[in-house]
């Protein structure tokens, strides 16, 4: 993939090519004695929609926190275009972060501030461009989510949709080439959560955007996603389309996407017998 250094930071010159944007290579994490990761590998090719699935615990936002480098690895690679985020110095791992966009899984308004400012909030802080050029961004990337009459409605006034869409016209506010969606179905009604997937969908091919969408929604992720990956016992256990997922017949597959209550991934979280404990011997 041809390359080219700016500000420190390596930027591609093939935007519409189908390379990957993020390489994981034997990844391996743990939280205090509990391992999350344990060799983990997958690819986000750019310009698609990567769906990153798995069972409650399996470390979904972890791995979010380690593609934006809140958080580092304990062994392995995590390589954005062909560069180690546990590498990158400072004010590398500062100018990488401007191309992301990030939907957090409640939104994360500013409650102080209306709309207009909570969407503007990432030009003020980054660029120094001027207020008439900064007024036409925000109004046009709420217009983008439907939005751009609520511009003086303060984040109280939104209904739950509303304010994730208020956070998605925020999170491609500076233009990001990277989106990262971290549980953005959760909380919402049907009619919320079609919006939302629709606009996933829509902006990330309008845009030209990378897409990674952390989610255990299997119906509404899978109907917009290119790739799926499903995480399980730290490591990937299955990748594809969702297709490829829908007809996989390992148990733990099976289990996950038809929303089974009993196969290989517990119920209970690892603990001490039931009968000592109630009588007060375990340790």
């Amino acid at each position: 993939m041809a390359a080219r250094e700016e500000k420190g930071v390596l930027k591609s010159d093939s935007r519409g090519s189908e390379d990957n944007i993020v390489v994981i290579r034997d990844l391996h994490y743990s939280r205090g004695h509990r391992k999350i990761y344990e060799g983990l590998n997958l690819e986000i090719p750019r310009g698609r929609v990567t769906a990153i699935m798995g069972p409650s615990g399996t470390g979904k936002t972890t791995m979010l926190r380690l593609i934006t480098g809140q958080i580092l690895p304990d062994s392995g690679s995590i390589l954005i275009e062909g560069q180690d985020v546990a590498k990158m110095r400072r004010k590398q791992l500062y100018e990488y972060r401007k191309r992301i966009g990030m939907l957090f899984q409640n939104g994360a308004l500013l409650t102080d501030i209306n709309v207009y400012e909570n969407v503007a909030f990432p030009l003020r802080e980054h660029t120094d461009l001027p207020e008439r050029l900064i007024r036409h961004i925000v109004l046009t990337k709420l217009h983008a989510v439907g939005l751009r009459g609520a511009w003086h409605m303060m984040p109280s006034e939104l209904s739950g949709g509303m304010a994730r869409r208020v956070a998605l016209a925020r999170a491609i506010a500076m233009d990001p080439d990277l989106i990262l969606y971290d549980e953005p179905f959760v909380g919402l009604d049907p009619i919320s959560m079609g919006v939302i997937v629709r606009l996933i969908r829509r902006m990330n091919d309008a845009l030209g955007l990378t897409s990674i969408v952390v989610s255990h929604d299997v119906d509404e992720i899978s109907s917009i996603s290119d790739r799926t990956y499903l995480i399980s016992d730290g490591r990937v256990v299955a990748s594809g389309s969702p297709e490829d997922l829908q007809d996989n017949c390992s148990a733990v597959v099976m289990q996950f996407m038809n929303g089974m209550a009993d196969g290989p991934v517990p119920f209970h979280y690892p603990a001490p017998d039931y009968g000592e404990q109630l009588l007060g011997r375990d340790n």
